[in-house]
């Protein structure tokens, strides 16, 4: 995240206990404990973040006359009008793990993630823009393959060009996205929707609520970008439910590599950008 360019800051409402009663983690260690820190936490980066996404200031990102946009997705890639009467099913829970890689194959996204949290003042750090192949994950939250909502984002671009998530906009309904985890399995999701809003009007609930199946969402910036602001005007946001996991060897390492950026197939005229960005995914 470039520190030279302008910054929005927004303080997050205190999160909400829901219906089941209690307040915040008791002394209990059971899993419903668990479940209500998850579940507090979620509702802490929806009220810390879609503020921020409403005013445009939470993934920005800058460009010149020759820049090519971000593709953005279709309303046929959206949810319909009239959900259906079942969801498609889901596979069982898997054990909560840290993930450490999140890919793509239809888009050739290959890429290791961080531990994302809140800063100082409550909103939601974003990943190292140093690192355009890098995405993150909110650590404090739901783990990817495990009950609940996984939340994974990622930058759509920097001032040196296209980045992790450029594409994520052209990823079509019934799609793979893998996460590699800790433990060795490897969490598949299949994509249920994507989707774009506007940053005004953007849908937290819909976006951050707490699943009662294992879910994830994969976010970036898109929507338009205001070459007056320097900023995106909304959010690509893709949906995905997990319908299966593949087993192997526990992994290595801790943390993953710091690798470079390799995404292919991004127009060569999304280049440099004219001037530095403000908190961008």
């Amino acid at each position: 995240m470039p520190s030279d360019g302008p910054e929005r800051r927004v303080r997050p409402a205190p999160p909400s206990t829901g219906s089941g009663g209690g307040g915040g983690p008791g002394p209990s260690r059971g899993p419903r404990a668990r479940r209500s820190r998850r579940t507090a936490a979620t509702a802490l980066i929806a009220g810390a973040t879609a503020a921020a996404l409403g005013a445009g200031g939470w993934l920005v990102a800058n460009g010149s006359e020759d820049t090519a946009p971000p593709p953005q997705p279709s309303a046929a890639q959206g949810f319909p009008a009239r959900p259906p009467g079942a969801r498609p099913p889901a596979a069982a829970p898997l054990p909560a793990s840290p993930p450490v890689r999140v890919r793509v194959p239809s888009l050739h996204i290959d890429a290791p993630l961080v531990r994302l949290g809140l800063a100082a003042d409550g909103s939601l750090a974003a990943p190292p823009a140093g690192n355009r192949n890098l995405a993150g994950w909110y650590g404090d939250g739901t783990p990817p393959g495990a009950t609940g909502t996984a939340l994974v984002a990622g930058h759509v671009d920097t001032r040196d060009g296209p980045a992790v998530f450029y594409r994520l906009g052209s990823l079509t309904k019934g799609g793979t996205v893998q996460i590699l985890r800790k433990d060795g399995r490897t969490a598949v999701f299949t994509v249920d929707a994507v989707e774009v809003y506007d940053g005004r009007h953007f849908p937290d609930g819909k976006v951050y609520g707490e699943a009662a199946r294992p879910e994830i969402r994969l976010i970036t910036c898109g929507g338009g970008f205001s070459r007056s602001r320097q900023e995106y005007l909304g959010n690509v946001v893709v949906f995905g439910h997990l319908t299966g996991s593949q087993e192997a060897a526990p992994l290595p390492w801790a943390r993953p590599r710091p690798d470079r950026f390799s995404a292919r197939n991004a127009p060569r005229t999304a280049a440099r950008s004219a001037s530095p960005a403000s908190p961008a995914w």
